[in-house]
């Protein structure tokens, strides 16, 4: 009989802010344990940005577990796949051996970075998670995946990424996706480049004249689209906050879920706002050319 592979886990005399079961094994290869246990501010502030998320998503996780018996979850621009990680760690390690169908999957087009996730996993025993080195497109298309997924995340995805990763949510029918947008460059240029096809008037165009002010607003109107996106695809969409402002510049939650909610109106929406402010020329980047009927759960 195989002894099932166990690893030291958080307890009181560990650092307050790791949560209680978590693998000291794993956030030491993660580097945000030093080998002796220690963790810096850097770290801290990781750290926190990481938990804060998981506590939004593991509801969601129970909920599918709940309704299907079982969950899988990708995880876009996976990097080192922290997020993959400690929420394995954390859910999915306590309902392996009861849930067989479960997977977390880490989507990473740096394959160094994936290949070190691969072998981590192995060396902890996480036996329910993969790794797929692939672009967004690629992972579309891939027969390494399942038609369907139950929940999509992207943290910090970088400029068009998460839109990538949206698009990816609704082509496998997710019931959940969960961004937190990094830096928006796209729309931003194409606000400088098009000031002649806005139907703004000269007042409302005074938001992004400036430069700052340009980066600012792309970012702010980028993920105004992108809900809007979600909701004209029927999904119910909530923007908050990750954590503080002083932990992380890049702040916004984005979480939707799939309610089969009324689209025309959100979609007329998208419309006006993409010729309001002359992004006529973006309209593949938020305008999916998923059908709608195919977002059904």
């Amino acid at each position: 009989m195989t002894k099932k592979k166990t690893t030291p886990a958080a307890d009181a005399s560990v650092a307050p802010e790791i949560r209680l079961g978590q693998s000291i094994e794993l956030l030491k290869a993660l580097h945000i344990l030093t080998v002796d246990g220690k963790m810096n501010q850097d770290s801290r502030r990781k750290l926190k940005q990481v938990y804060h998320l998981v506590q939004f998503i593991e509801p969601l996780l129970a909920q599918v577990l709940a309704e299907r018996g079982g969950v899988t979850l990708v995880d876009h621009g996976a990097g080192k796949s922290y997020l993959g990680f400690i929420l394995y760690d954390l859910f999915f390690k306590a309902i392996a051996a009861q849930y067989a169908g479960n997977k977390v999957w880490g989507i990473e087009t740096r394959a160094p970075l994936v290949d070190g996730a691969v072998k981590l996993a192995e060396k902890l025993g996480f036996s329910q998670m993969a790794f797929l080195n692939a672009s967004v497109a690629d992972a579309m298309t891939s027969d390494k995946l399942p038609a369907q997924v139950d929940v999509v995340t992207a943290l910090h995805a970088c400029d068009t990424a998460t839109d990538d990763a949206l698009r990816f949510g609704l082509q496998k029918r997710a019931k959940f996706i969960v961004l937190v947008p990094c830096c928006q460059a796209e729309v931003a240029a194409h606000l400088r480049n098009e000031k002649g096809e806005t139907t703004a008037s000269r007042s409302v165009a005074e938001l992004w004249r400036h430069p700052i002010h340009t980066r600012e607003f792309g970012s702010q109107i980028t993920n105004v689209l992108r809900c809007l996106a979600l909701e004209a695809h029927g999904y119910k969409v909530t923007v908050t906050e990750l954590v503080g402002w002083e932990h992380s510049m890049k702040n916004e939650l984005i979480i939707a879920q799939f309610k089969n909610a009324p689209r025309k109106a959100a979609a007329e929406r998208l419309d006006e706002v993409l010729t309001t402010f002359g992004l006529q020329g973006m309209r593949h980047r938020f305008v999916s050319n998923v059908p709608v009927s195919a977002v059904t759960l």
